[in-house]
């Protein structure tokens, strides 16, 4: 039976690792992309449980700016090396799996959307570059909610703009963060565990747990 499958982008999609060059070609040899995004989510949250979600990029770029700061061996100033690395993360490439992994769920009769932190733009511009943007029905993001997953509201956001019942949804993240979140919310998951299929105990465990989306099979 086809599903609504709900995509996260940092990190499900988007291929950081040039990023680590980058970094490193600034001198930024302690920061590592992982570290940045880790610290611009926790900023994000405490954010969105306090005085107010702000965007993804924002507290991005703050972040990084914090990370910077702390290099002793950065070369040029902190504003240049923000700039440097936001520009190569408003680049970077999809995972090998995803091109093939969306076109396979799509010609399974999967409705496919993405959900995101960041904003939509920056997802269709991802999936855009990689030539499978027609294979997404709609790239939805927390910036029309106000606040960020996993807060209930955020996956309760792409139920209403999908139509979809919670019971026929599944998220695929690579972050078991987002996928406790949407297990709260109802909906099914799918950990797509790239590096390590470690998992936190104390989170709901996934449905189903796969490295790569070229292997995501759904009844």
């Amino acid at each position: 039976m086809p599903r609504t499958v709900i995509l996260d982008v940092n990190e499900t999609l988007s291929d950081t690792a040039a990023l680590g060059d980058v970094l490193a070609g600034i001198g930024a040899g302690a920061a590592t992309p992982t570290g940045w995004l880790a610290a611009t989510l926790r900023d994000g949250f405490a954010l969105s449980l306090t005085t107010g979600a702000r965007p993804f990029a924002d507290v991005a770029r703050q972040a990084l700016r914090v990370l910077l700061a702390a290099e002793p061996d950065l070369e040029g100033s902190v504003d240049d090396g923000v700039e440097r690395v936001m520009a190569a993360f408003a680049e970077l490439p999809v995972h090998a799996d995803v091109a093939d992994g969306l076109r396979a769920l799509a010609t399974a009769g999967h409705r496919v959307v993405t959900l995101s932190n960041g904003s939509a733009d920056y997802a269709r511009s991802l999936l855009e570059r990689a030539g499978v943007a027609d294979a997404v029905d709609a790239f939805l993001s927390v910036d029309d909610v106000g606040v960020w997953k996993p807060h209930r509201d955020a996956y309760a956001h792409a139920l209403s703009r999908t139509g979809a019942d919670a019971k026929d949804c599944t998220l695929v993240a690579v972050h078991p963060w987002d996928l406790h979140g949407a297990r709260a919310a109802g909906l099914g998951t799918v950990h797509l565990a790239r590096a390590s299929d470690a998992w936190p105990d104390v989170f709901e465990e996934p449905d189903l747990r796969i490295r790569a989306l070229t292997e995501l099979r759904l009844s």
